[in-house]
């Protein structure tokens, strides 16, 4: 079906010609087009399609090059109207149903999922990390290591405990560090943890006006470690290396810009926030996703779930010159095992 009064003939040539810059990442000319799309008709009028495709905005041409390559507008027709997806890579979909095995520790299944997303497309992987319940504070204790180094042990929930290793400010005995131990888990046991750092907050202010260095020392110490506990990633990225090496020497201060992106996370979370509300694969390609780091990439998402409650999202993030027709498949039947594993 034609779109926009596009005719058969120019769907074919956009087609072939998205095709052709995808496989090769250089600006098609209307001679290599001619060849390519076999058409029984004159370079003249290959040259016409092109520019009819060009002021209707589904092809631009590069300063530097007499050739074109796909627009934004250009992908989203060719992925709404002339893909055709290719059958998934059994070896693929082995190697996914090996390491999303519904045997391994959810945690373990979510954390994997981008390592294996960057495998088996070759962009960057994407995960978002389910939001944990709020962690209840059973108790602490903490043990010396050396003069600067401590031990805190953290129960929290049930039966869950965390260590860590913490960096003192000032020395502290054992015997101040039992007694401070004593003294938060009297006050603070069975609190969630959020609400216990900001009251350790408020007696480290207190010790501190009655010039008690070693409490505020100690409560800081606490305070600490649950800072630790509370910094869980929001999402998991894999793979930036892969964007490397499909990088031109004129894509560095755009890929470092992605990269920043990735540091930052509030705009990545936000875009992924909206996926997690839709149904089903989602795609973006350049500026839908609207914000301008995303100019030059395409975002291919999939929600997951754990039974009938959807957790997170994943995907993976690219070039938009990348190979949709593999790419999507891949990021749905991801999302499908992950979500089959973490259910049973």
């Amino acid at each position: 079906m034609a779109f926009e009064g596009l005719s058969p003939r120019a769907e074919s040539l956009l087609r072939t010609l998205v095709d052709m810059h995808i496989r090769e990442g250089q600006p098609v000319g209307s001679k290599a087009l001619h060849v390519e799309s076999g058409m029984s008709v004159s370079p003249a009028t290959i040259r016409n399609v092109m520019s009819d495709l060009e002021d209707r905005g589904f092809l631009l041409s590069p300063h530097t090059s007499a050739g074109r390559i796909p627009t934004a507008q250009g992908y989203r027709l060719f992925v709404d109207s002339l893909l055709q997806m290719s059958p998934i890579d059994e070896n693929a979909i082995q190697a996914l149903k090996s390491e999303l095995n519904p045997s391994r520790p959810s945690s373990e299944l979510i954390a994997s999922a981008s390592n294996l997303l960057t495998q088996v497309t070759s962009q960057a992987g994407i995960v978002t990390v389910p939001k944990q319940k709020a962690s209840q504070l059973r108790q602490i204790e903490f043990l010396p290591l050396s003069d600067s180094r401590v031990l805190v042990i953290l129960v929290v929930n049930e039966k869950e405990v965390q260590n860590r290793v913490i960096e003192l400010s000032k020395p502290l005995s054992e015997e101040q560090l039992r007694s401070a131990a004593d003294r938060i888990n009297r006050r603070y046991a069975g609190n969630d943890l959020a609400s216990v750092k900001q009251l350790l907050v408020a007696e480290m202010a207190e010790a501190r006006s009655r010039i008690d260095e070693h409490l505020e020392a100690a409560l800081q110490l606490a305070k600490d470690a649950m800072d630790v506990e509370d910094a869980k990633d929001e999402y998991v990225v894999a793979g930036e290396r892969r964007l490397l090496q499909q990088a031109s020497a004129g894509d560095m201060d755009k890929l470092r810009e992605l990269f920043d992106a990735f540091e930052r996370k509030r705009d990545l979370l936000e875009l992924l926030d909206r996926c997690s509300r839709a149904d089903g694969v989602q795609i973006f390609i350049g500026e839908e996703a609207g914000y301008e780091v995303l100019g030059d990439y395409s975002v291919i998402t999939a929600p997951y779930a754990q039974g009938t409650q959807p957790v997170g999202v994943l995907g993976v993030i690219g070039p938009t010159r990348m190979a949709y027709e593999r790419v999507i498949p891949l990021v749905d039947i991801t999302a499908r095992l992950l979500t089959a594993a973490l259910s049973r």
